[in-house]
C-alpha cells in the first residue's frame, strides 16, 4: 500500500498491510537516526517510514520549524515572540502583549502580511500529496496562541477575572488559524486538517474544563468547522490529561486525537479506545517517559504489541505515535524495536535509507 492508502484505509477501519505510522523525533534524536543512517536529517521521516507528511504554517513553525545549531541562539517571530533555544527546543523569554491593555489587544496586528511566507513551508510539501497522507497544521488555535502572547501567568488572570477581556483575544487568536486554515484548504490537495491547543498538564487540565467551555471551546468550534467545510477530518493535539474535555471535542468534529499522553490520570489509551473508539481515531500512546529512554528493547517491543492490538481491535481507528517526541536519551535499539513491533524491520529501514543516499548521490 502506498503511505497515503495506509492511513486512509486505517482512519476508515479498512484492511491494512501494517498500522499507520506518524512519529516525532526531538531534534537531538533526529540527528542521531539521521548520522547512523548516513542520510540528512529531513529524511529521517522516510527513512522510517512515516506515511503522513505534514509542517505547520501558524507559530507552532516559529517554536519547532526553527532549528538553532545551539542553546542560547534565539529568534524573534512575526507575532513578536521571541524565542531562544533550551535543551535543544525553542523557549519564550519576550511575550509581545504582557503589559496590554484592551486598546493594545484591539490595535496588535496578527501577521496577515506575512501569510505567503507562513504558508511556504506547507508549499514545500505539497508535492507529496499523491503518494503520502498530506496534513496542514493551523496551531496552536486558541488558549494557546492567547499565553504566548500575553504571557501564561497573565492568560490566566484574564480567563478567571476579565472573562470579556480574555474573549476578545481568544476570538482573535481563532480568527488567524481560520485565515490559514481557508488559505491552506483551498491552495493544497489536503487529506487532514490538523489543530491543537495545550490545554492539559502532567496530573488536570490548565484550565477548569467549564471555563474552557465557556472561553475557548467555541472558538475552537469556529476552526474545526474549516475543516469540515472542505470535507476534512480534523486532528486535534492536546498533550496531558485532557479526558474531562474529550466528549467535548467529539461534538465539535474532532475525528482525531494526539498524542494520548498515557502517564497522565484518565489518558490510558485502552480504556480511551473503548470509550471513544467508535468516533475517534486516536494517535500516539507510546510512553516517551519511562519505556522508551530506559525500559529495554524487548520491553518496549511486547508493550508496542499489546498497544497496537487493542487500538486496533475495531480492525483500524489507530496511528503508531508516541506520546510526545521521542527524547535523546532513547537508545536507538529501543526506537528498532518500537517500529519492529509494527512490522517495519531494521533492514527496510537501512535498505530505505540505502535508496535516499543513492538518490542524494545522482542529484
Amino acid at each position: 500500500m502506498t503511505p497515503k492508502a495506509r492511513v486512509l484505509a486505517g482512519l476508515r477501519r479498512q484492511p491494512v498491510d501494517r498500522v499507520p505510522i506518524y512519529m516525532w523525533f526531538h531534534p537531538e534524536t533526529a540527528r542521531r537516526l539521521a548520522a547512523l543512517l548516513e542520510i540528512p536529517v529531513a529524511a529521517v521521516a522516510e527513512a522510517m517510514g512515516d506515511d503522513v507528511r505534514q509542517t505547520w504554517v501558524n507559530n507552532n513553525y516559529a517554536m519547532g520549524g526553527i532549528v538553532h545549531e545551539r542553546d542560547g541562539e534565539g529568534h524573534t517571530d512575526q507575532w513578536g515572540i521571541r524565542w531562544v533555544q533550551e535543551d535543544g527546543f525553542n523557549q519564550i523569554t519576550h511575550f509581545p502583549l504582557a503589559a496590554a491593555d484592551m486598546d493594545t489587544v484591539l490595535a496588535y496586528r496578527f501577521p496577515e502580511a506575512y501569510l505567503e511566507e507562513l504558508l511556504a513551508p506547507m508549499a514545500e510539501l505539497a508535492g507529496s500529496a499523491g503518494d503520502y497522507f498530506l496534513g496542514c497544521d493551523v496551531s496552536p488555535c486558541v488558549f494557546e496562541m492567547y499565553w504566548r502572547l500575553r504571557g501564561m501567568e497573565a492568560a490566566m488572570m484574564d480567563m478567571a477575572a476579565e472573562p470579556e477581556f480574555a474573549d476578545v483575544l481568544l476570538g482573535r487568536c481563532a480568527d488567524f488559524a481560520i485565515v490559514l486554515a481557508e488559505a491552506a484548504c483551498r491552495r493544497f490537495s489536503l487529506d487532514w486538517l490538523w489543530t491543537g491547543d495545550d490545554v492539559a498538564g502532567q496530573q488536570a487540565m490548565l484550565l477548569h474544563p467549564e471555563l474552557w467551555r465557556a472561553l475557548v471551546k467555541p472558538h475552537l468550534q469556529r476552526v474545526t468547522a474549516v475543516g469540515k467545510k472542505y470535507g476534512l477530518p480534523v486532528a486535534f493535539h492536546c498533550c496531558g490529561a485532557l479526558r474531562p474535555i474529550i466528549p467535548d471535542l467529539v461534538e465539535i468534529g474532532i475525528d482525531i486525537l494526539n498524542p494520548v499522553q498515557c502517564n497522565c490520570p484518565g489518558m490510558d489509551p485502552l480504556e480511551l479506545k473503548a470509550e471513544f473508539g467508535s468516533v475517534l481515531t486516536f494517535m500516539g500512546g507510546v510512553d516517551t517517559q519511562q519505556l522508551l529512554p530506559h525500559g529495554s528493547a524487548a520491553e518496549v517491543h511486547a508493550a508496542t504489541v499489546r498497544l497496537l492490538e487493542g487500538m486496533t481491535a475495531d480492525g483500524g481507528g489507530y496511528i503508531l505515535a508516541a506520546s510526545h517526541t521521542i527524547p535523546p536519551e532513547t537508545p536507538m535499539e529501543n526506537i528498532f524495536a518500537l517500529y519492529e513491533a509494527a512490522g517495519v524491520s531494521r533492514e527496510e529501514i537501512f535498505d530505505r535509507a540505502g535508496v535516499i543516499r543513492t538518490r542524494n548521490s545522482e542529484q
